[in-house]
């Protein structure tokens, strides 16, 4: 098994490999397509860096330099080459993108896009699939998404759906009310009575089409003026980001260390910014796999306090139960809570929920009444269903059971790394090998099939980002296949051309099952 920058290995595990990558990033000297754009750029005329740079991308795409396909440099990396700002870069990449010469790719980056004429459309029967697009058919791994491992949980919705299309349906005939969903949210009551909630019912709940849905519609509950502040973990779950931004939130990322997010920090940051809102994931960090001891939680709660902001608690990616108290518990005016079935059971049902402060239910509700996020009637129903039945326990149960096979195999591989895992999480933390940087890691993936995402998703925008990767797999047999994708992560890796060790030291998240 041989590592090396322009290939990510070669070895027959390749097809076997299934790598899901939250994240790769750090810049590359020396490139061809940076050396290509900082030549036209060096020669354009003087004026605004953004308009130069501009200019430059279109000569070179107009003169074939930076054909159809090219990958552009992360904004990072070539404000670095050209001494702009990521800003500029950023500005110049929207002016072609908007003329139709680039495409921006969520999760891979910039491209430089193919004017000419689409191809005549192929037959009905003919299907195309990434594998078209790789080496000799290579087997492709396409990691933007995962997936769960069935455990029964297929049979249990396909059971309640067989149940609800022959049960009586005349409520499909009015428009939902509150009381509407009240069976859904009396079941998530039930669902989450182990949690240390604190007092609460189900009048306290909404519904929401999953996690991400839920934690948007918090946020409009909570920000106000015309540029709240949101404090996240300075490494965080990327959805805190882009629904603060959607509602012109401004992100402010707050330093952490082994215990979560440092409360002297958090006190001065939130005073500084007038926030209004922690967003934060202490029962299971994503992506370190972080958990906030009660002691921490409690100093947290207590800046809180004094602070006068919200604090949201993400527990979607938690496959266990916890045993801390949340800070819906702590803070019973300030606390709020979102989760969703997505990781335990089905993130194809889109099913989440947010549970408010018993003070601001009332606002929690209007939103979800007026806004977007409010749950179809039926898949209501569907969670009403699965959601009060012991035999979903059962499964949920299975589900944590084999994501731990799939983390005790990863560990047992990947034990010569500096490495953080848990047994409720599906991913680990890593750095990753010697000698790889992340960018030419992820180029190196993509040349053998394997699609990857870029690290930036973890950071909030002009924050330094830590050199990261992310790989991770779904494997039918844990004890087999893990070890077999797992393994070249843990051979040492052969030095990439020009790198310097202490910069290719990054860190990647390896992903145990779907996430």
């Amino acid at each position: 098994m041989v590592w090396s920058p322009s290939g990510l290995y070669r070895h027959n595990y390749l097809d076997r490999m299934r790598y899901l990558v939250h994240c790769v990033g750090m810049s590359v000297e020396g490139n061809i397509v940076t050396d290509t754009i900082s030549a036209l750029f060096a020669a354009q005329a003087n004026g605004p860096k953004y308009r130069g740079l501009a200019d430059a991308l279109r000569e070179g795409i107009s003169e074939g330099g930076l054909p159809p396909g090219t990958r552009l440099p992360p904004v990072r990396e070539l404000g670095w080459h050209l001494a702009m700002t990521p800003g500029t870069v950023s500005r110049a990449y929207t002016i072609l993108t908007d003329e139709g010469l680039l495409e921006a790719e969520v999760g891979r980056g910039t491209f430089v896009r193919d004017t000419a004429p689409p191809p005549p459309p192929a037959p009905l029967l003919e299907t195309r699939t990434l594998a078209d697009r790789t080496p000799e058919g290579a087997p492709v791994v396409n990691l933007f998404t995962g997936r769960l491992p069935d455990c029964g949980q297929l049979a249990l919705i396909q059971q309640a759906f067989a149940r609800l299309a022959t049960a009586p349906q005349p409520g499909l005939l009015d428009y939902p009310s509150r009381e509407t969903f009240r069976p859904a949210r009396e079941a998530v009551v039930h669902w989450l009575e182990s949690v240390p909630m604190g007092n609460f019912g189900h009048e306290d709940i909404v519904m929401a089409h999953g996690g991400q849905s839920a934690i948007s519609l918090v946020m409009q509950a909570v920000l106000t003026g015309r540029r709240p502040v949101v404090l996240v973990e300075e490494l965080c779950y990327p959805g805190f980001r882009r629904a603060a931004e959607i509602l012109r939130a401004e992100v402010v990322p707050v330093p952490m260390d082994e215990q979560g997010l440092r409360p002297d920090a958090l006190a001065d940051l939130a005073r500084r910014h007038e926030a209004q809102m922690l967003c934060t994931s202490p029962a299971l960090h994503n992506p370190t796999t972080v958990v906030t001891p009660t002691e921490r939680r409690r100093e947290i709660a207590d800046v809180a306090r004094a602070q006068g902001f919200q604090v949201l608690e993400d527990d979607c990616t938690r496959l266990g139960d916890t045993r801390s108290e949340t800070y819906r518990a702590l803070l019973p005016e300030q606390g709020w809570f979102v989760s969703s079935i997505s990781k335990i059971l089905s993130p194809g049902l889109r099913i989440g929920f947010a549970v408010a402060p018993m003070t601001r239910r009332g606002e929690l509700r209007r939103v979800a009444e007026y806004g977007a996020g409010k749950l179809a009637q039926p898949l209501a129903q569907i969670a009403a269903d699965l959601l009060s039945r012991p035999e979903t326990r059962d499964v949920a149960a299975a589900v944590r059971e084999r994501n731990a096979e799939y983390v005790r195999a990863t560990v047992n591989v990947l034990g010569v790394h500096e490495l953080r895992w848990h047994e409720d999480a599906g991913f680990a933390w890593m750095r990753l090998p010697a000698g790889w940087r992340p960018a030419a890691f992820c180029r190196a993936a993509e040349a053998q099939g394997v699609y990857i995402r870029a690290a930036e998703e973890f950071a909030p925008r002009d924050h330094v980002v830590p050199p990261a990767g992310a790989a991770g797999y779904q494997p039918a047999d844990p004890a087999r296949r893990v070890r077999g994708r797992a393994r070249p992560f843990a051979r040492p890796a052969r030095r990439a051309a020009g790198a310097d060790s202490g910069l290719t030291l990054g860190y990647i998240v390896t992903v145990i099952s779907g996430h």
